[in-house]
């Protein structure tokens, strides 16, 4: 029984594995889950990031077809921009997993990752598999399979090229792979104590056309259709979807009547009339599936709009049928639609929540459930909260706390209220943010998923979208006397006064959280710096908090106690740290919080978003010590934000006075007490208004000032007259963080002035060197540097300097935004050379 519950989840695997607050029970989702459960096949669509996916064809497979759908992409987007916010790398996938979520949601599919990382753009998969670790995303993209078992696979890029990221064409190469290692016992045979091989029918390329490369197919399939239940055609639902991906702009109108798709055959044989050619999507599929079509059908005719509840015995009668099949893969998955099903035409709606945000782990958690029924045969046998956890080759470990109220029968329209307290079981990290990572990969488990011990670990987590053991309660009811499981997960509840009911997760904290006020401190001589660590109570607690010694720094005092601090409590410990030997270098500085026995080096953070749930996490206490020979010059610096960085916060750590520019103020203020205005990345994409305030900024140029504009992307740009002098920004870019730099005008004084710029400065650079280098470049600016990747021709186009009346232009596509905040020293001298113009 064991062995059979441990791989009952594993089948559950998927959007649906993860417990939820009550899901619709409208009249037409009530349609829509009767007609897919009379349908037995799945499909697998697989690409490299968020955005990739077709979201018109997977609500039309999902929602049309009621195929049960997925998307596997293999990345979570965390190298890319963001249009909406500052966060960067692992924070912008966090967001960028809730978007893939939320367009889930309306398209109907299923969401599934590998552990790669995006680690930027790369210009092919020789590079993206050996930084992705081939063998291990393979592996991850091989057990997605195994346990999602789609009857065909459909990829969005070919392995040829046109799709133009080398993350796409590898995408594209791993599913073709997978294709067959799936179904050979002899690749990786550690995954089948769990699951079992599988042979998908065929594998299909979804044509599109990459910058004029056109890779459509042969077989054309229309998706517009237009769903009555829906009251919409799937070009709007589409659009809804894909209009999740805010941080990347990805808005998009609703497309409305026919569209077609095409397809090319890469494996398996080719379709002639259908996707599904050749694979038998009904209940004969399965053994003991005999008549369950034909009583579908019957409850369908049958299925009283009005009064859903008609049909509940029936359902029920069915479920129990259904229950009785020996495939279990299809067992499971129909057995939850049916009960989905019959809870929404018995009118049981039922949540489970806790009373705070958050609560510190080995804290009791106070949960209030309710349920009601509009229904009258319905009983409540159990409620429990549930924890999961993995065993290396057991079972799964619940914590139960069970409620003594077995065959209370549930009023018609009266809600019931059930108050639990249950102890909080594991932080709720990210689990693949548990680990220090490698630039390619997440570590998951401990990383070695290529040996039986270490695949236990981890089994649960590869592939999810996020972690699936988050407590849960677990409601059992009698309906008619059949027992139904019902879990919901735990969420905060509560009312905001402009916005009404809110559901957000609920956090399970270290006891103390301690978060370094600044990402990096930058040192220039040898004063010390105070460095305040914001801490945060989540319990009655007591200890102290320390920073952990670093040679070559004094750090004073050497510890700090607290004492009886509430739950809520927030207060700053601070601490004087020096260099003491004058090198130049950087380190790492840990903050240690000792409390209940035990050592925590965790901060919190939160990021909030209107169209994504609250997102918290408790990334490493640390900060970094950079000690740097650093000459500044100049003081003032106006700051025109663009679509999110963090370059103007860099700045203020070496001592610069940055002003937030408004329109207003560029337009009426004295703009000559800047020595230094800079816009920030993407500026003349996200902000139009720019193309009003140019005239203004050039003038400040030309009447003396010193204008520095950070890369823009070449489409979309406010206005064509960026700079004083012609030049394009256009899509080329250096993606090799080690690329070779040449120094093509050594004497400028963007190289000399105030620091002395050498080689050693592009040393320790991180993911890249630049992006959308400009070209067409006026020869009145000067081209400072020169670089390319492996195999293609020097570009001048990174960094271009133009004196303008009495002022300075630059125009950068090097990459501080990331090189700043990474406290790269190098980057920290050349940015404050091209803030700094000689008088």
């Amino acid at each position: 029984m064991k062995h059979l519950k441990l791989l009952a989840a594993i089948l559950l695997f998927g959007a649906n594995t993860f417990a939820q607050t009550a899901p619709p029970s409208d009249p037409g989702t009530i349609l829509q889950e009767l007609k897919k459960l009379d349908v037995l096949g799945s499909v697998l669509y697989v690409a490299a990031h968020p955005d990739d996916e077709n979201t018109r064809l997977l609500a039309y497979l999902a929602l049309e077809k009621h195929y049960r759908t997925g998307y596997l992409a293999l990345t979570r987007g965390d190298g890319g921009q963001n249009l909406i916010g500052n966060e960067q790398s692992e924070l912008l996938g966090l967001i960028r997993t809730q978007e893939l979520l939320a367009a889930r949601r309306m398209d109907g599919a299923e969401q599934f990752f590998s552990r790669a990382n995006d680690f930027g753009f790369s210009k092919g998969p020789e590079e993206t598999l050996k930084i992705w670790d081939h063998e291990k995303v393979l592996g991850d993209a091989v057990w997605v399979i195994r346990k999602f078992r789609p009857d065909i696979i459909i990829c969005r890029f070919p392995t040829t090229g046109e799709g133009g990221h080398g993350h796409h064409t590898s995408s594209a190469i791993i599913a073709q792979e997978a294709f067959a290692a799936a179904a050979d016992p002899k690749r990786f045979p550690e995954q089948l104590k769990y699951t079992q091989v599988w042979q998908a029918k065929r594998l299909l390329l979804n044509g599109a056309n990459f910058g004029g490369n056109n890779t459509e197919g042969p077989f054309r399939m229309s998706t517009g259709a237009y769903n009555t239940a829906l009251g919409k055609g799937y070009g709007e639902v589409s659009a809804d979807s894909r209009s999740n991906h805010k941080t990347q702009g990805f808005g998009s109108a609703k497309q409305r009547g026919d569209a077609q798709e095409t397809f090319r055959i890469i494996l398996g044989d080719a379709p002639k009339t259908d996707l599904m050619d050749g694979v038998n999507t009904t209940w004969s599929r399965v053994k003991g599936g005999e008549g369950i079509s034909a009583e579908l059908a019957t409850i369908r005719k049958n299925l009283d709009i009005e009064h859903p509840e008609k049909s509940v015995p029936a359902l029920v009668a069915l479920l129990k049928k259904v229950e009785g099949i020996n495939d279990l893969y299809w067992r499971e998955q129909k057995s939850k639609g049916l009960i989905d099903l019959i809870l929404a035409c018995a009118g049981v709606w039922t949540e489970s929540y806790v009373t705070t945000p958050s609560v510190a782990l080995g804290d009791m958690m106070n949960i209030r459930t309710q349920v009601i029924s509009q229904y009258p045969n319905v009983k409540l046998d159990t409620v429990t909260i549930v924890q999961g956890q993995t065993k290396i080759f057991d079972d799964i470990i619940e914590s139960l706390s069970p409620l003594a109220h077995k065959g209370k029968t549930l009023q018609v329209n009266q809600v019931q209220t059930f108050e639990l307290k249950e102890e909080a079981g594991k932080i709720t990290q990210p689990y693949w943010l548990v680990a220090p990572h490698p630039i390619g990969t997440y570590v998951i488990g401990n990383g070695q998923s290529n040996n039986a011990n270490a695949l236990a670990g981890e089994i649960f987590d590869i592939g999810n979208p996020e972690n699936w053991e988050a407590p849960r309660a677990r409601i059992v009811l009698a309906i008619n006397n059949q027992l139904i499981t019902v879990d919901r997960k735990l969420m905060y509840k509560y009312v905001d006064p402009a916005k009404g009911e809110i559901y957000q997760p609920v956090a399970i904290t270290p006891p103390v959280t301690a978060n370094i006020i600044n990402k990096d401190y930058v040192f220039n001589t040898q004063q010390p710096q105070t460095v305040q660590i914001k801490m945060e109570s989540f319990t009655n607690a007591s200890g102290s908090i320390s920073l952990k010694p670093v040679a070559g720094w004094k750090i004073s005092p050497e510890r700090i106690d607290f004492t009886d601090k509430a739950k809520g409590a927030e207060w700053v410990a601070s601490f004087t740290v020096t260099p003491s030997d004058g090198k130049q270098k950087v380190s790492v500085l840990q903050a240690v919080v000792k409390t209940g026995g035990k050592d925590w080096s965790l901060g919190i953070q939160r990021i909030l978003y209107d169209h994504v749930p609250a997102i918290t996490l408790f990334p490493p206490a640390e900060t970094k010590l950079i000690n740097v020979d650093l000459k500044t010059a100049g003081k003032k610096i106006g700051y025109i934000t663009g679509a999110g960085d963090l370059v103007a916060e860099a700045l203020m750590q070496v001592g610069y006075e940055v002003h937030q520019l408004t329109e207003a103020d560029v337009m009426n203020a004295d703009l000559s007490v800047y020595d230094a205005i800079v816009t920030g990345i993407r500026a003349y994409n996200v902000n139009p208004r720019l193309a009003v305030m140019q005239p203004r900024l050039l003038d400040y140029v030309n009447k003396g000032g010193n204008l520095v504009v950070q890369y823009n992307n070449p489409n979309g740009l406010a206005t064509s007259n960026i700079g004083p002098f012609p030049f394009r920004p256009v899509n080329q870019r250096v993606t090799d963080e080690n690329a070779a730099v040449t120094f093509l005008d050594p004497t400028n004084p963007v190289l000399n002035y105030p620091n002395k710029i050498t080689q050693a400065d592009f040393e320790g650079w991180i993911q890249e060197r630049g992006l959308y280098f400009v070209n067409n470049i006026d020869p009145r600016y000067k081209s400072i540097l020169q670089m390319n990747d492996a195999g293609e021709q020097p570009n001048p186009g990174s960094l271009i300097v133009g004196d303008y009346g009495k002022g300075r232009f630059v125009y950068t596509s090097l990459v501080f935004f990331r090189e700043l905040p990474a406290g790269v020293p190098g980057a920290y001298r050349l940015f404050v050379n091209l803030l700094s113009k000689p008088r």
